[in-house]
């Protein structure tokens, strides 16, 4: 649950000028782009490592060269600055900006799952993952899978899935890094890590503390972070045992009326209000291979604190929100060679149980429990034609211990399918197709304050996507049309219960697109990136059939422009177009505005010399005034940060 959530931007560069722009440069230097031979990677395919020709069927993967050339000091920037996945200013000053794959608006982060190394940090509840907790020194690689993805990856995966996978230490020897960063409103971060191998056994450790005082009043946000693990890995066989623990302590600057933010957009009107926030997780894994069949399990606990504190003029509401979540992933894989071709069948349980316990009664508990199957078959041929199905079969059990809230108990069961495939149709040419069914569970929080007598219904959506991807590592531009149909969508009406707002099951609403992703090598030394996203979000049925679905920008471009000399420098810039908005009220579409677009542009330039780099960077570097959320009709807004300036020097070992 997230404590702080809320019970005149410059003109604007139009998509089309920089998605023009993004292609004509494309154009002009392929006479001099040159194919370059890139180190293949290990990506992760159906829950099991894969090698990048096997990768996840549209899959956008992320390196840790790629975070580090951008400057990225944690991994949700990463996610939107290099991987183009759009991202709401955070509520309360933390750097986890709430991130939206496909257009779900305010509840982007539940209807998207995020795993880190396999594990996943969603949970039965509004708030969304602490990505900022995840050193991320450590990151090896962020896989962004678009699209439904319920077979593998269960409730919430409707808009995707983003997986983060850390470095282990494999290299023989002792290697890390130490990084320490200053910059504008007293921000401040100091990281190091050090990761260890020997023979089959190895371990990392990772610690951080970071501080700023943000951009607006009442804002300042501090943050200690710690990671360590250990493994043993020999004879087709792995296993280890990871902690990460997390303490946050945070204001809240609370929102403004749009009168208020054209005034002051770093004023407050909540000094009084704060909050903290404490995380720990602990994780066994284990895998093991016996000839053509892989075994991999995780069994990992996590134990969470929210306290907030509000001000109810002069009167402290104090409040305190506890939670501990088990999860057990056992799993396995054949794979057989079938004449010129490969089959590859994985079957899995997820085992599940959550608890929560608040100081204001609200006491809850869910436990689940999932079987899935998928096939892959892989032909031999030029063609190299993919064709996989799944199928996962998932049982809920609810329960609020408090009877005053009149949340009954229940269990739900749903089932979810995929079917996709690929083919080269050239040489370099591949076209894909994806349909499936996914689905969302009602949290507890949504269900603890809700529009019906019951249960608030599964949320069940028809995803179909086809997309083709064309190029090499130099010059490769990847497309996806896609559609997902939604039933009983889950979201928080404000326009119900008189004006108090409740959660709901909306009327049949439906997301549609496109996505374009391009890369580009000009030159030994250049390289262009961009994506652009474009969602249609609108009822299809009811009194709202035909009328858009709020607080979900209809374009956003994102273009990225990096170079890497031969000799110590290296400099990094891009920039973010966000399309106009509906204000988070405006079901009706009768607000007789909208949330401005806006676009913000960040750069990054570095100096190395042997072990040592120093770095200066800037976010927001137009100081532009603008905000991407605003839950009322020009109303409730949170102003968006200012400009940014950075100072960084690092060394590694």
């Amino acid at each position: 649950m997230n404590f702080a959530a809320f019970p005149s931007s410059a003109p604007a560069i139009k998509p089309l000028a920089l998605a023009c722009a993004f292609s004509l440069s494309i154009l002009a230097a392929n006479a001099f782009a040159q194919d370059t031979a890139v180190p293949e990677i290990v990506v992760t395919g159906a829950r099991f490592p894969a090698q990048v020709s096997l990768a996840p069927i549209g899959a956008t993967v992320i390196t840790a060269e790629d975070i580090r050339r951008a400057g990225a000091t944690d991994v949700n920037a990463a996610i939107r600055k290099i991987g183009g996945v759009f991202g709401r200013q955070s509520l309360d000053g933390s750097p986890d900006f709430a991130l939206d794959l496909r257009g779900f608006g305010s509840n982007g982060s539940q209807n998207m799952v995020v795993l880190v190394d396999g594990v996943r940090m969603n949970e039965n509840e509004l708030a969304g993952p602490v990505l900022s907790s995840i050193p991320v020194d450590t990151v090896e690689r962020i896989e962004i899978q678009r699209g439904g993805s319920s077979v593998l990856y269960g409730e919430g995966a409707t808009g995707g899935v983003i997986n983060i996978i850390t470095r282990r230490g494999t290299q023989a020897g002792y290697h890390g890094s130490v990084v320490l960063e200053a910059g504008r409103f007293d921000q401040y971060d100091a990281r190091a890590s050090v990761r260890h191998g020997e023979g089959p056994l190895s371990f990392d450790l990772a610690a951080a503390r970071q501080g700023t005082d943000n951009y607006r009043d009442n804002n300042e946000f501090r943050q200690k972070t710690f990671s360590g693990g250990f493994q043993w890995a020999a004879n087709d066989a792995r296993m280890g045992l990871r902690v990460e623990s997390a303490r946050q302590d945070m204001r809240f600057p609370g929102s403004l009326s749009y009168e208020q933010f054209e005034a002051n957009p770093r004023q407050t009107l909540t000094p009084k209000d704060f909050g903290a926030l404490s995380s720990d997780r602990v994780t066994a894994f284990a895998e093991k291979r016996v000839d053509n069949v892989e075994f991999a399990a995780e069994l990992a606990h996590r134990e969470r604190k929210v306290e907030s504190t509000y001000d109810f003029g002069g009167f402290l509401s104090a409040a305190t929100y506890d939670t501990r979540h088990t999860q057990f992933s056992p799993r396995m894989r054949h794979s057989a060679n079938l004449g010129a071709g490969l089959n590859e069948f994985v079957a899995g349980v997820d085992l599940s149980r959550w608890e929560r316990a608040t100081s204001l009664g609200s006491d809850a508990r869910q436990t689940s429990e999932a079987y899935y199957l998928r096939d892959e078959m892989r032909f031999g041929g030029a063609a190299n034609a993919r064709l996989a199905l799944g199928a996962r079969h998932e049982r809920f059990e609810k329960k609020e211990t408090n009877a005053a809230l009149a949340v009954p108990t229940g269990t739900q069961t749903v089932n979810a399918w995929s079917a996709e495939g690929s083919v080269d149709v050239a040489a370099n040419v591949t076209v894909h197709a994806k349909a499936g069914r996914s689905y969302r569970l009602p949290n507890a929080d949504e269900n603890g304050y809700r529009s019906s007598v019951g249960l608030l219904d599964v949320q069940t959506s028809r995803d179909l996507e086809l997309g083709v991807t064309a190029g090499t590592d130099a010059r490769r531009i990847a497309a996806r049309v896609f559609r997902h149909r939604l039933k009983n969508e889950i979201f928080y009406d404000p326009t119900l219960g008189g004006g108090w707002g409740a959660n709901t099951n909306l009327d049949p609403t439906r997301r549609q697109g496109l996505e374009v992703e391009g890369q580009m090598a000009i030159g030994q030394a250049l390289r262009l990136t961009g994506q652009w996203q474009r969602v249609d979000a609108e009822f299809t049925e009811g009194p709202n059939a035909g009328r858009e679905m709020v607080l979900v920008p209809k374009n956003v471009v994102t273009a990225r422009l990096a170079w890497v000399a031969a000799g110590p420098h290296s400099a990094d810039i891009g920039a973010q177009w966000v399309d106009r908005q509906r204000y988070g009220s405006d079901f009706s579409n009768s607000c007789s505005t909208r949330m401005p677009s806006f676009t913000t542009i960040d750069a990054r330039y570095a100096y190395r010399t042997g072990p040592w780099e120093v770095a200066v960077s800037g976010l927001n570097l137009a100081d532009r005034q603008y905000f991407s959320n605003a839950f009322g009709c020009r109303s409730g807004i949170y102003p968006s940060d200012g400009r940014q300036l950075k100072l960084a020097l690092r060394y590694d070992f």
